[in-house]
């Protein structure tokens, strides 16, 4: 079975998210394991201190590297062999090219969320992957790694159910987004569904699926 292990200050904004929905099933039918490792654990002294003012000066205090080392060493006890992800502002852009990647690979993970002003830059000597959601900063990793253990595990055989459903989805070839859906009523409030839909015709609808699929650059345009 897979593992997705996820070191957090806040291992309670996970529990929603890894309970429910598509997340809570893919665990019960045995396809992952989901869990959270709270880094405070690893603090150190009587206040289980976690991070520090950084060396040369600036605002802001960075995660300590002995606590963040710990953490990750205890969740390779329980794998030794899962890849270590940092989600870090500077990593390389998460897409969906890459979700599928992971999917694919049969490999465990371990997530670093980051927090405060950013992380002792020595952790990264642990770290097989860097990954970024995109070109803004949040107050920390938690919701980055959500979004990722999410685009992951939807993709493992199995977990959705309807297998062709992640063929035709937006983005899962890297260059067009998904083309507009519809379900009953045909009509509702003078909004009718189109025609071709409605026909029977599959090459004809084939042929409007793909007319109204977006490329990417034109959506973000």
């Amino acid at each position: 079975m897979r593992k997705f292990q996820v070191i957090t200050l806040f291992p309670d904004m996970f529990t929603g998210v890894f309970g429910s929905s598509m997340m809570w099933k893919a665990q019960k039918d045995g396809h992952v394991e989901l869990s959270t490792i709270d880094l405070r654990q690893f603090g150190l002294g009587p206040r289980k201190t976690v991070d520090d003012t950084p060396y040369g000066g600036g605002d802001g205090m960075l995660l300590m590297a002995e606590p963040l080392f710990a953490a990750v060493e205890h969740a390779k006890s329980n794998d030794t062999e899962a890849k270590v992800v940092l989600m870090t502002a500077r990593g390389k852009r998460w897409k969906q090219a890459l979700a599928q990647q992971f999917a694919d690979s049969d490999e465990s993970y371990i997530f670093i969320c980051g927090r405060y002003e950013g992380y002792d830059e020595r952790i990264t000597t642990l770290v097989d992957y860097q990954i970024s959601v995109g070109d803004y900063v949040l107050t920390g990793g938690e919701l980055p790694a959500m979004t990722v253990v999410d685009s992951i595990v939807r993709l493992i055989p199995g977990v959705l159910g309807g297998e062709a459903s992640a063929e035709i989805e937006s983005f899962s070839d890297g260059e067009t987004l998904e083309f507009p859906q519809y379900t009953r009523p045909e009509e509702f409030r003078g909004m009718k569904v189109p025609e071709v839909l409605l026909s029977g015709n599959h090459a004809a609808i084939a042929k409007w699926r793909e007319e109204h699929s977006l490329k990417v650059d034109e959506a973000n345009s």
